[in-house]
């Protein structure tokens, strides 16, 4: 399949862990924008430490307690900080890619005493409507050839090991509950198989 990603421009970021380089990426296909925010020496034969990570405006920019996103990113970044290598590739797919619009549709939902998965089929969609296709093309233009992923969801390991991304290990990232989200979390051990 021929690659629909473009890239655009890479400047410095600088941010309270650290200083890291961002590259951004436009997906013709849908004229989505997608980042790969890096720190070190990308181009080595040792497992890059990374994390795929969904948008999420409601978490990371209005710091809502419904999920654990925000703490995931920043946790990422921390441990991308730490060891002075390592990148976050940033994908623009709110809500499980259903959107942002959708995404607050289904939080009524859930307000109303269904599940995030159930909200989603309610409205018409698949659980997680996310692709994660593109990542192999962001590491390949970042020159990364193996990596240890920070994740919980074993769909991105089996998504990036099918598109020959090789993964020495992978590097759970554990979540404090709270009593907005501990449904939240429970429904991604119980019915997304997340490894929490």
């Amino acid at each position: 399949m021929t690659s629909t990603l473009k890239f655009i421009e890479t400047s410095k970021l600088p941010t309270d862990v650290g200083e890291f380089t961002v590259h951004a990426f436009t997906d013709e296909k849908d004229s989505k924008d997608h980042l790969a925010i890096g720190m070190g020496d990308l181009l080595t034969n040792e497992p890059v430490l990374c994390r795929i990570h969904s948008q999420c405006i409601t978490g990371e920019s209005f710091f809502s307690m419904r999920c654990d996103c925000r703490f995931q990113l920043t946790e990422s970044l921390n441990q991308i900080a730490a060891k002075g290598r390592g990148v976050v590739f940033y994908l623009q797919q709110e809500g499980r890619g259903i959107g942002l619009s959708n995404k607050i549709r289904a939080y009524n939902l859930q307000d109303k005493g269904l599940d995030t998965v159930e909200a989603n089929h309610q409205l018409g969609f698949r659980e997680d409507e996310r692709g994660y296709e593109i990542v192999s093309d962001m590491a390949n233009f970042l020159g990364i050839k193996e990596v240890d992923l920070m994740t919980n969801n074993p769909k991105k390991l089996k998504a990036l090991e099918a598109m020959g991304v090789k993964i020495n290990q992978r590097v759970p990232l554990s979540s404090n509950t709270n009593k907005y989200n501990e449904k939240y979390i429970s429904t991604k051990i119980k019915k997304l198989g997340h490894l929490i």
